[in-house]
């Protein structure tokens, strides 16, 4: 059997800068800009922070993001140095194994001082954690909208709460908040466990059965954010988002007033069936229209599900056409979920969804 030749030192070196060159290029996709909605339109995107709380946290991925990426690539410079100089064998030099019967101090001191560089800069990023804690804690809750938020199999219940007790009120998967104000928002979990992220306006905290979490937020540009459940819990956890829509102080106020008041009254015929549809179906056994006797609390309030801008925790668009259709085979949009298809004649179904349209 012939002997193997070795290869030249020429060949291995090229190699080795393709091997590097090709994990170079594989990183670059995290050096890009993010693309999706327009800032305000929709967004979801931790890079571009709208409140002081995502800003903290975007502050400490850079400096983690320096310091690692420093690591990185001086560990790579190494490697690469030590190749490029280790000797080779060739056909007429024969490999030089004496260096594994001798101490080299050299190397032995680099590796001690790379030791003692890590251990330093992980202790600036255990520092700088421990200051973005306390950044986070900080925030004034001066006057602050206090909402209760619970997670359920999978959208959101969200509760504005109020020393009053008759102007607390109910909404689904849409939260509004006004610009430059603290949020608190106070997380429960229904079922399994959820993470709240809305990462332009701050960060993730989980929602934990049984136990209950706050989160502080405040938003400093008006617009319309995108929020997720960042944390595994089940078939549609991808379908379980939420918008939040900062505003002004006055159209925040106005929409509060929208909230407070029962349904509005059908004006037309169709929509005065369509009431009757619902009041007599197995809709009415899981949801909730103030000002009428449907008062469960198994699935979204209803009250004024006309002006959300999404249906089925960000699923679906909310327009006439898509409410039909979810209301008369929901499984086929997020199969799992817990609402059935609900089977009504033709005409019952589109009086159904003008009554359901009106509710502003």
């Amino acid at each position: 059997m012939p002997a193997q030749r070795p290869v030249p030192a020429r060949r291995s070196r090229i190699a080795v800068f393709k091997a590097a060159a090709a994990l170079a290029l594989g990183m670059l996709p995290l050096l890009g800009l993010a693309i999706g909605p327009d800032l305000g339109a929709g967004s979801q995107d931790a890079f571009r922070q709208v409140g002081p709380q995502a800003a903290h946290i975007l502050d400490l991925w850079r400096l983690t993001l320096a310091i690692c990426g420093a690591v990185f690539v001086a560990v790579l410079v190494a490697f690469l140095y030590a190749i490029w100089q280790a000797p080779r064998a060739t056909e007429s030099r024969p490999p030089d194994l004496s260096v594994l019967q001798r101490e080299e101090r050299g190397p032995r001191r680099s590796v001690l001082v790379g030791i003692v560089i890590s251990t330093l800069l992980l202790f600036v990023l255990i520092v700088a954690s421990v200051l973005t804690d306390r950044a986070l804690a900080a925030l004034s809750l001066r006057d602050a909208v206090l909402i209760e938020v619970t997670a359920h199999q999978w959208w959101w219940e969200a509760r504005y709460d109020d020393e009053d007790p008759s102007r607390v009120f109910n909404v689904a998967n849409e939260l509004h908040i006004p610009v430059n104000r603290p949020v608190l928002l106070t997380l429960k979990a229904d079922d399994v466990i959820h993470s709240f992220w809305v990462p332009n306006l701050g960060g993730k905290k989980d929602l934990i059965p049984g136990r209950t979490a706050t989160l502080q937020l405040r938003a400093d540009m008006p617009g319309t954010y995108r929020g997720q459940c960042a944390e595994f819990c089940g078939l549609q956890h991808a379908w379980m988002a939420m918008l939040v829509v900062a505003e002004s102080e006055d159209d925040y106020q106005a929409w509060t007033q929208r909230q407070r008041a029962p349904a509005a009254e059908p004006a037309e015929d169709a929509q005065r069936r369509g009431r009757d549809v619902f009041m007599s179906s197995t809709c009415v056994m899981c949801h909730a229209i103030s000002g009428t006797l449907a008062g469960a609390t198994r699935a979204p309030d209803l009250t004024h599900v006309g002006s959300r801008r999404m249906l089925a925790a960000g699923a679906l668009p909310n327009t006439r056409e898509h409410l039909s259709n979810w209301i008369a085979d929901p499984q086929q949009y997020k199969p799992g979920t817990n609402m059935p298809p609900v089977q009504l004649p033709e005409a019952d179904l589109q009086n159904l969804v003008s009554y359901l349209s009106s509710l502003q």
